[in-house]
């Protein structure tokens, strides 16, 4: 009796879970279904594949399948036992295919199941049978600006696609963050007689100088002089969507943070906008002239300063 190895048609492991095998399957079938593939065996490998998966996906008749193969007189490899047709096995298969053996019904559940009802299954002159499946959601990642979550932006993209490069607009939305994914509805992968994917950007910021970004809140340098700090001030800051004045409390020290409630990046759909946080940054002034030096050197006379002795709020 000629047997089939259906686990290497399919390429999985005997020990493969259903899983694997429905991912196997949709894998070759999206390579091999002749209304797409360009194969020249396509329609003799797509029905290897259809038999195939119609045992390994069915737990019975994987179970008989994978029992026949263990029989002396099968030899190796693996096998239905003889007469299993009549040992009861269509009883066991019905509630997948016809009492009389219609391999279009038993499928057509198949890829019901597997497509979640994705379309009809329908008569093909080239296989005999046909199916509607729905095309792969797709996944990359896009760079933007800081500056596009505040403003919103149109970008175009390049896709590297086996059959070419794709080029697509795609619109930033105002309030973007870091992380988000920007569903594009029908951009993902072709489907075979159903609907295409869909693409997903996931968003992350590219370097800046300036800001950094952590979900909605936005960090930045406030650099500020030694009696700004000391004495307190009224300094303009700038953030991605413009100046805003900032108050320098007395007192403050390097590494102090300044929080600007809703200056962060802004909401998107939903949600509240995020916080702008300033570090303070203290600059000193070179002492790169007499006077400089002078004032200096008074301050370290006069003022009696111990930076390693002195408390730090």
């Amino acid at each position: 009796m000629e047997t089939r190895d259906y686990y290497e048609m399919l390429g999985v492991a005997r020990d493969a879970s259903a899983d694997d095998i429905k991912k196997a399957f949709r894998r070759l079938a999206r390579k091999y279904h002749p209304d797409v593939s360009k194969e020249p065996d396509a329609e003799l490998k797509m029905k290897e594949i259809n038999e195939a998966f119609g045992v390994l996906s069915d737990p019975e008749k994987r179970a008989a399948y994978d029992e026949a193969g263990r029989r002396p007189d099968m030899g190796a490899g693996f096998g239905f036992p003889p007469g299993w047709e009549e040992q009861g096995w269509q009883e066991h298969a019905g509630r997948r295919r016809a009492a009389a053996g219609s391999d279009e019904d038993a499928f057509g559940d198949l890829f019901s199941e597997l497509f979640g009802g994705g379309g009809p299954f329908r008569q093909s002159g080239r296989t005999g049978a046909s199916f509607d499946m729905p095309g792969e959601d797709q996944h990359a990642e896009i760079g933007l600006d800081l500056e596009d979550a505040y403003t919103g932006a149109t970008r175009t993209i390049t896709l590297r696609m086996p059959s070419g490069d794709r080029s697509l607009q795609v619109r930033i939305p105002r309030g973007v963050r870091p992380g988000q994914s920007i569903r594009l509805a029908g951009q993902g992968a072709p489907g075979i007689g159903g609907k295409p994917g869909d693409l997903y950007l996931k968003v992350h910021f590219k370097p800046h100088p300036r800001y950094r970004a952590e979900g909605r809140n936005l960090f930045a340098s406030l650099p500020v002089a030694p009696w700004e700090a000391a004495l307190g001030a009224t300094v303009d800051a700038t953030l991605p969507d413009g100046k805003v004045e900032v108050r320098i409390p007395p007192g403050t020290q390097p590494g102090r943070k300044l929080r600007l409630k809703g200056r962060g990046i802004p909401a998107g759909a939903q949600g509240d906008p995020g916080d702008a946080y300033l570090v303070v940054e203290v600059r000193l002034p070179p002492a790169d002239s007499p006077r400089a030096r002078e004032l200096y050197e008074a301050m370290a006379r006069d003022l009696n300063f111990d930076p390693r002795g002195a408390s730090v709020d």
